[in-house]
């Protein structure tokens, strides 16, 4: 190859070669001046008195004042002591109502001792109830009774009637001791002392005059020649059964009860003729065993 040949090729790879040189050179300088232009923006939108600086800290404001606005504008709550003694209030309400106990219940009593000694003889009872649960273990009642017995053929035969009868009726105060309070078939013990009014009726069966839907007749029924009366004391002690019907835990309030008692009604000795029929002499003491069942709740 000839040197103006080499000559000339040399001179083109110099060209070339400025020329790249200059490309990359040029690119540089760009990326330099897009990077230092990013900082300068930025650094102008965090200065104080940049217009960005100010419509941040103008949005601030507004926030806050916003904020603040509907902080005023709601109510305070209430305090927490107050509802904590509202429903202090509210709980023991419950409380007085939650310790009432009832019970209802009917049976039958028989004479204690025989009925010639007790002047009188088998009958039915019934009796209902309220009190104060004061704990599981512990309830009290003011119990009313009535009593229904019919009286010995002796006791009638002495003053000539043709029957009798003698009614009870009584308040009384009776607690009542449960000894398993948790269990659902328990047992219970009672007793107490209370007010009783004794009746004893005569009666001999009269003609009256009936009439039912079709037609009228003529009928006996007993009606009361003779009676005498007393107002006395008197006293009980028996025990039970529980059957609690249900509850999660066996503390179900609702029961079912079977109960015995022993029950004296001091009443005086009587000789009398009530009203005009025979002599007849009762001694002190009414002495009957009441068996109940019921339900209390």
């Amino acid at each position: 190859m000839s040197i103006p040949r080499w000559t000339s090729l040399l001179q083109h790879s110099s060209l070339l070669g400025a020329v790249v040189c200059l490309a990359v050179v040029t690119a540089y300088a760009q990326s330099g001046s897009t990077r230092n232009s990013s900082s300068t923006e930025s650094s102008s939108l965090s200065e104080p008195g940049s217009s960005s600086s100010l419509f941040n800290a103008f949005a601030a404001d507004v926030s806050g004042s916003s904020s603040s606005s509907v902080d005023a504008a709601l109510p305070s709550g209430p305090a927490p002591g107050g509802a904590a003694a509202a429903g202090g209030q509210s709980s023991g309400g419950h409380g007085v109502v939650h310790h009432l106990t009832f019970e209802a219940g009917g049976g039958f009593n028989p004479p204690a001792g025989g009925a010639q000694q007790s002047y009188i003889t088998w009958g039915g009872n019934f009796t209902v109830g309220a009190g104060y649960r004061f704990t599981n273990q512990f309830s009290t009642l003011l119990e009313y009774q009535l009593i229904d017995d019919k009286l010995p053929g002796a006791l009638i035969a002495e003053t000539g009637a043709n029957g009798g009868d003698a009614h009870i009726w009584s308040f009384s105060l009776d607690p009542v001791v449960d000894l398993i309070p948790k269990a659902t078939n328990d047992l219970y013990v009672t007793g107490g002392f209370g007010f009783y009014r004794k009746v004893t009726n005569f009666t001999d069966p009269e003609e009256t005059e009936y009439c039912s839907y079709y037609y009228c007749g003529i009928g006996t029924v007993n009606q009361v020649v003779g009676h005498f009366s007393s107002n006395q004391g008197g006293w009980s002690i028996g025990g039970g059964y529980f059957h609690r019907m249900g509850g999660l835990y066996g503390d179900s309030k609702t029961k079912l009860f079977a109960e015995v008692r022993y029950l004296e009604v001091l009443t005086p000795a009587e000789t009398t003729q009530p009203n005009g029929l025979g002599t007849t002499t009762v001694a002190a003491d009414t002495k009957l065993i009441p068996v109940t069942l019921g339900v209390r709740w």
